[in-house]
């Protein structure tokens, strides 16, 4: 006898069984992914994928992950994510780490599981709980036999408790993450102690050059070795990368520290101006007369006109300048430091530059290398920059997403440090203008589609070609990152990096 169901019954079922296949594919993405971890570099982008496909699998309303390294002693947590919680919520959540619900999990190295925290008699009496009416509750220590994290799911959705498949699934997760994140912890902090401008930054004071990259430990070794000399010093480097900052440490470092640095820029200035501005007149001290027995900067040295090229040269060779209204001559002792972003001797071939002047000024050379030379940099500059602005615009401070971090990572700077600075600011002011918490990728790069494809810039023609060429090999290797990573010659990390950079989604 067959019995007949009705079609209400059957779509039901289908429905249902597309939803445990869903699910168990969840699963398995979220520990293909725990087994893909070992292989990369940052943790942060993980936790957020990894908690997201926690909470859609569990059906919970929230979650928060957090781990310490076993070298923490205490301290706050130094990767932490959180999904679903206001800023008070989360306050809360984060409270109970040294009160009952996380402490004893973390405590006793066992999953906390209750239907309703308000109505449990381990937890009625927690204020956080009574304010926030906190009900489901399933909390998993990471890491065993000593717990290096805590795993916390909050407010099921449809039903009061959390199934035993749940509890099956976060504590089978919490378990083989443990392991995983320690290691990933500990090399975290081995790139964190392997700070190559350490040794020099001993030397010096070079604080407003923010970095941990090679390139950066190779301009600072050369900064230690000539600040204290009192040699004039050409400082090249493309426009923006912070060749300013360069010259300030130089000075700030050299024993004429206790006495100013004067800046000039000679950029588009016709000779009249700047002979004024440098060598004054008998009512009006030019550069000169104020950097005396301190340093004397002239930016875009290439830009100086040919005729004060020569009276700049004349001061180098005598020490004496003639102010412009006829005066009697001057003396000045200053150190001169210039700038550049072109090549002098290419210029000096062309009859643009006076030779002579050119071997004055580049007694020692410095190059400031471009942004994209120390990418390893661009986290820590971001992060700084927006902390310089949380300060100017008297806003309260905001973390960072991994996806806006990411977006960073891949994104190419022409103008270098100072675009970086300039993008930081605008996204800490609309994000902080949002009411949000933390800076995410549309704050630092706006949706332009309504532009006119004509007025793409070429950085913007190169990312949107980048995104979709990378789009289209992930389709062709149906989304196998390891696949894709062998065809476009990559590490996987730096796929995963361009996908979360790139916001790309697997229909």
């Amino acid at each position: 006898m067959h019995r007949v169901y009705p079609a209400s019954h059957v779509l039901a079922s289908r429905t249902m069984a597309q939803g445990d296949i869903r699910n168990l594919e969840r699963e398995r993405d979220l520990y293909l992914q725990l087994l893909e971890l070992r292989q990369h570099a940052e943790l942060g982008p993980f936790l957020d994928d990894a908690l997201r496909l926690l909470v859609e699998t569990s059906g919970a309303e929230r979650g928060y992950i957090e781990l310490h390294s076993p070298e923490d002693g205490g301290e706050l947590p130094r990767w932490w994510r959180a999904s679903g919680f206001s800023e008070d919520q989360l306050s809360a959540v984060r409270a109970q780490i040294s009160s009952k619900i996380i402490a004893q999990a973390l405590a006793s190295g066992e999953i906390i599981e209750t239907a309703s925290a308000i109505l449990d008699a381990r937890f009625a009496e927690l204020e956080s709980v009574r304010l926030n009416q906190i009900c489901a509750v399933l909390c998993a220590p990471i890491g065993d036999p000593v717990p290096v994290g805590v795993l916390y799911l909050q407010g099921r959705t449809g039903d009061l408790s959390f199934s035993p498949a749940d509890r099956e699934r976060a504590a089978a997760f919490a378990r083989h993450l443990g392991p995983v994140a320690i290691d990933a912890l500990r090399r975290h902090q081995t790139r964190q102690r392997r700070d190559p401008t350490a040794p020099f930054r001993k030397r010096i004071d070079a604080s407003a050059l923010v970095g941990r990259s090679d390139a950066l430990a190779r301009v600072l070794a050369t900064l230690s070795s000539v600040a204290p000399l009192d040699i004039t010093v050409l400082i090249q480097g493309p426009t923006g990368a912070g060749k300013g900052l360069v010259a300030e440490v130089l000075h700030r470092n050299s024993p004429r520290r206790h006495h100013p640095l004067v800046t000039v820029s000679c950029v588009a200035a016709p000779a009249e101006r700047l002979e004024q501005e440098l060598f004054g007149d008998e009512l009006r001290p030019g550069a000169l007369a104020l950097a005396d027995d301190g340093t004397l900067l002239l930016n875009a040295i290439d830009e100086l006109p040919l005729t004060t090229q020569g009276k700049l040269l004349n001061f180098l060779d005598t020490g004496v300048y003639q102010p412009v209204d006829g005066s009697p001559a001057k003396t000045a002792d200053v150190r001169l430091l210039t700038t550049t972003a072109v090549d002098l001797d290419a210029l000096s071939g062309a009859g643009h530059f006076r030779a002579d002047l050119r071997y004055r000024v580049q007694v020692l050379p410095i190059v400031v290398p471009n942004l994209n030379e120390r990418r390893d940099d661009i986290a820590l500059l971001a992060q700084h920059f927006c902390e310089l602005a949380c300060e100017r615009h008297r806003l309260a401070p905001l973390e960072w997403t991994p996806s806006a971090l990411a977006a960073l990572a891949v994104h190419t700077w022409p103008g270098n440090v100072r675009q970086l600075a300039n993008v930081v600011e605008a996204a800490t002011t609309l994000a902080a203008s949002a009411g949000a918490h933390a800076i995410d990728r549309g704050h630092l790069f706006p949706a332009s589609a309504a532009h006119d494809e004509r007025e793409l810039s070429w950085q913007a023609a190169v990312g949107r070609f980048q995104r979709t060429y990378l789009e289209t090999i992930l389709d062709e290797c149906d989304w196998n990152v390891a696949r894709a990573a062998r065809r476009l010659d990559l590490a996987r990390s730096h796929i995963y990096n361009l996908i979360r950079g790139f916001g790309l989604n697997r229909d």
